[in-house]
């Protein structure tokens, strides 16, 4: 994430100006619930980044169940750099299949704050850890990470803000 002086303000003010339905797709990169991005893209201008990441606390606090589980099946979980140990890919894969079989959803973590070389003993123990909870009780927690996971992924896109996303992203033609 870039510290440079301005470069949120800067970043905010291009993003404020997108046309909303590209503000939106840009949204929903860092949240997979339409509503949550439609919610942050329709209360535009933001003032500054606090209120922005203020803004998607709030509409992360609101999302409903649907909503929650729309999110959810945008994200993929945790991956390790493709150098990683195989040991380290085979563990890794086993706990994601073992969470998703328990709760039905992809495993999310932030790790916002914490060394690469730290991200798979982190993912691998939380996932330990969090296999042991109750259906209700992971889903909060869950809806918590979800929150964590957005607002760092909206700090790095208006601190990255360029231009517009491209409306039509390239697609991989698959023949079959």
């Amino acid at each position: 994430m870039s510290r440079r002086p301005g470069a949120h303000s800067n970043g905010l003010g291009r993003f404020n100006a997108w046309p909303r339905d590209l503000a939106e797709a840009a949204l929903l990169e860092c949240c997979g619930s339409r509503r949550w991005a439609q919610r942050l893209a329709a209360h535009r201008p933001y003032p500054d980044l606090e209120t922005l990441l203020a803004a998607s606390d709030e509409a992360g606090y609101d999302l409903g169940p649907a909503d929650l589980s729309e999110a959810l099946a945008a994200e993929s979980g945790p991956c390790l750099h493709r150098d990683a140990p195989r040991a380290a890919h085979l563990a890794l894969h086993a706990a994601h299949a073992a969470y998703e079989s328990r709760f039905g959803h992809a495993f999310v973590i932030c790790l916002d704050g914490l060394r690469p070389s730290q991200h798979v003993d982190q993912v691998l123990a939380a996932i330990r850890t969090r296999l042991a909870h109750e259906p209700d009780e992971e889903r909060s927690l869950t809806a918590e990470e979800m929150r964590r996971l957005a607002r760092g992924r909206i700090a790095g896109l208006v601190t990255e803000a360029g231009p517009a996303p491209d409306p039509f992203p390239p697609v991989a033609y698959d023949p079959r």
